[in-house]
């Protein structure tokens, strides 16, 4: 096969793109491709690099610098030369990697010529024109974005995170495919590890701690925020990369050692001479220095957004912290440097979780996604009517024989990655808790005095989502102000009685904001309840309790993170899927609460459901998220609803607080004297019952046959 690879950036300046372009022209050699690298260049000359492209050859292309970052070139080229430049190499498929100018005519190239085009997502522009301070200009590099991304053949994204990014700003899901990169194994391993590296680069003492970060020095990867970790007892903080914050940050992290640009063996040791690697950039779209520190068997604390969630597995091999909160990001290294049994123990998963995970097996996925590529381009620029024409899907790869359950319970790293989502099977789904999984403020599309709540919808979403759809039943036992005694004692029994196959279970809060609770004996209760659950057979989604971004909440965060830290071992001790609020940061925006200001409104509930689904595998939950929030938008000011705005302090304080203070006052809870609003199986596709006036019967029936979805 000819392969054409057009990069936006390309040597002699080495970032993530370059790194992962070199890796795939190593790989289409080792298979006997032919290559061709068309970038932006300074006028050199072909061939300057030809011991690096193993074999491929280069066409440099007019470029100029970027004003605030010469070492990146804007190309020039037109899409009329890059078609002649195809021509002549005779490309079968053109590979556009980060593609945004260059990739942009490169796809009208590849059009141009009846070739296909598949684009690597792997840089947020939009991200990174807001961290270089040009926020007004996000939108319109996202729109220019969506319409290159949904022009091109096919687009692979690094991580969930990304196919969601990408779907959320339009691509249709069926252009979207997962692609992750690999990594050099055997040059990223623990036996790098050095002890004069330690002592004459890092500068660390027998006893210290070095804690490292590996990449560019630039407004994009918030460097800055290292300085959350100045002062931490026996220490040594090491950045190794240059870039053109350099300066600034020497100044402002005046004991670190800065190492400059490494590469290669030099890079290799200074990864596996850290104890512990940080990385605080939240625009990262997969992260390759968090899987070379993972590979190098060093544990990984990094800001729970984009591709870093899918490569760290909370309290297993590093820790994710909430974006933005640097006194958790703190926190989270302190822990680990505090804790040499933990960070060893860390270390050991970091590095099976690459396992399998070399350039090898990515590569043939790519040569796959190639192959999938090209018949989709025939099947669309055949002659109506021909064989090729017709609605024949390309060849997928087969899904793994899981089920959903048991592929959510592996770290999502490693699932096949390529492999398509598996229907969901569950049929007997119970949810377990209290206001929030009763549905409380989500009013959306219900009559006066009831609830709809993330509950409703994600047995919805699983019903849609199954070829058994009207044979899923659904069950809501949870009550207001219920706490895990009423769930243990209660709720999860009956969810028993009812041989449920899935049960989520969404409890805690209530004890964690009353006086002095013990945290570890209310989750040592839960997970012998969980782990009762999990012994009939059921699969258990588990959510960690979370508040709303409030002043208030401060005084509660330390509770609420240690029940978080417990409810993650008990997932892994027992098997429960774990939906993790801590690295949903957009949960807790005060947007997602209602006036109440203690409640989710409706569009939390939505967010809430869907991330729920994604954690239980439900095939296009990100997209059929999108897609519901944009029908719930107010189409005046593409803000919420007016049910979900928030009120001012006076009314909050008159129809809220003042009720609630005066209830706990006589000792009473809203939930006393009331009972579960859907305290039987019933199915979720049932056909609605014709309004009768009048009819009481007819009324019951009606409620509890209402959608859940909307």
């Amino acid at each position: 096969m000819k392969v054409a690879l057009l990069a936006e950036s390309f040597l002699p300046h080495m970032n993530g793109v370059t790194h992962s372009l070199l890796q795939v022209l190593r790989h289409l050699d080792r298979r006997g491709h032919d290559a061709l690298v068309i970038a932006p260049g300074p006028g050199a000359a072909d061939g300057a690099f030809d011991e690096a492209l193993h074999g491929a050859r280069t066409v440099f292309v007019p470029s100029v610098p970027l004003p605030s970052y010469p070492d990146v070139r804007v190309a020039l080229a037109g899409a009329h030369r890059l078609a002649g430049v195809l021509r002549a190499h005779g490309s079968e498929v053109v590979h556009l990697a980060s593609p945004f100018v260059l990739g942009w005519r490169g796809i009208a190239a590849a059009e141009t010529i009846g070739v296909p085009s598949v684009a690597v997502y792997q840089t947020d522009v939009p991200g990174y024109a807001e961290r270089y301070g040009v926020p007004g200009a996000a939108p319109a590099l996202a729109r220019h974005l969506a319409r290159l991304h949904s022009r091109a053949t096919l687009t692979l994204a690094p991580s969930t995170s990304a196919v969601e990014r990408l779907t959320a700003l339009g691509v249709e899901p069926d252009r979207v495919a997962l692609w992750r990169r690999g990594v050099d194994t055997d040059r990223f391993a623990p036996g790098r590890r050095s002890g004069r590296w330690r002592r004459d680069v890092a500068g660390a003492a027998p006893d210290e701690v070095v804690v490292g970060y590996v990449g560019r020095l630039a407004p994009e990867k918030q460097v800055e925020d290292l300085r959350a970790l100045v002062g931490l007892p026996r220490t040594r903080l090491v950045v190794v990369g240059d870039g053109p914050s350099r300066a600034p940050l020497e100044r402002m992290l005046p004991t670190a050692v800065f190492t400059g640009f490494l590469d290669g063996d030099a890079l290799a040791e200074a990864m596996a001479g850290f104890d512990v690697f940080v990385h605080p950039g939240e625009n990262e779209t997969f992260c390759q220095t968090v899987q070379e520190a993972l590979a190098s068997g060093v544990p990984v604390v990094a800001v729970g957004r984009g591709g870093p969630l899918d490569l760290v597995e909370n309290s297993i091999d590093g820790w994710l912290y909430r974006p933005g909160d640097l006194a958790e990001f703190r926190a989270r290294v302190l822990d680990l440097v505090g804790d040499d049994a933990k960070r060893r123990a860390f270390a050991v998963r970091a590095r099976e979780a690459v396992r399998g995970r070399g350039w090898d097996v990515l590569g043939d996925e790519l040569l796959g996604h190639y192959d999938r590529a090209a018949i989709a381009n025939r099947r669309a620029t055949a002659p109506a009517g021909s064989a090729t024409s017709t609605t024949t899907p390309a060849p997928a790869t087969p899904a793994p024989a899981t089920s959903p359950a048991a592929a959510a319970r592996v770290p999502m790293r490693q699932v096949a990655a390529s492999a398509p989502p598996a229907p969901p099977r569950w049929q007997r789904y119970v949810a377990v808790g209290d206001s929030l999984s009763e549905g409380l403020c989500d009013t959306s599309r219900m009559v006066a005095g009831e609830y709809r709540g993330w509950a409703d919808r994600l047995a919805m979403l699983l019903a849609l989502a199954s070829p058994h759809g009207d044979r899923v039943a659904y069950a809501n036992v949870a009550v207001r102000s219920r706490k895990v005694a009423d769930a243990v004692g209660t709720q999860v029994p009956l969810a028993t009685s009812m041989r449920a196959d899935l049960v989520s279970v969404f409890i805690g809060a209530n004890d964690l904001v009353g006086p002095h609770p013990d945290v570890h004996a209310l989750a040592d209760r839960l997970g012998g309840s969980v782990a009762a659950l999990r012994a009939t057979g059921a699969d258990v989604l588990l959510v960690t309790p979370f508040l709303p971004q409030r002043p208030a909440s401060r005084l509660y965060r330390g509770r609420f993170g240690v029940f978080a830290d417990r409810l993650r071992g008990i997932a892994r001790e027992t098997g429960a899927i774990l939906l993790d609020v801590a690295v949903l940061p957009e949960l807790t925006a005060t947007d997602m609460w209602a006036e109440d200001r203690v409640h989710l409104n409706s569009a939390g509930h939505r967010a809430l459901a869907y991330a729920a689904a994604r954690a239980l595998g439900v095939p296009d939950a990100a997209a059929l998220g999108a897609l519901e929030q944009a029908a719930h938008e107010d189409p005046e000011d593409g803000a919420a609803t007016a049910i979900d705005r928030q009120v001012g302090d006076l009314r909050w304080l008159a129809s809220h607080a003042a009720p609630w203070i005066g209830r706990r006052l006589r000792g009473r809870t809203a939930g006393d004297g009331r009972e579960s609003k859907r305290p039987e199986l019933l199915p979720v596709l049932a056909p609605a019952a014709s309004p009768v006036v009048g009819d009481a019967t007819s009324a019951v029936h009606r409620r509890k046959t209402r959608p859940l979805l909307g």
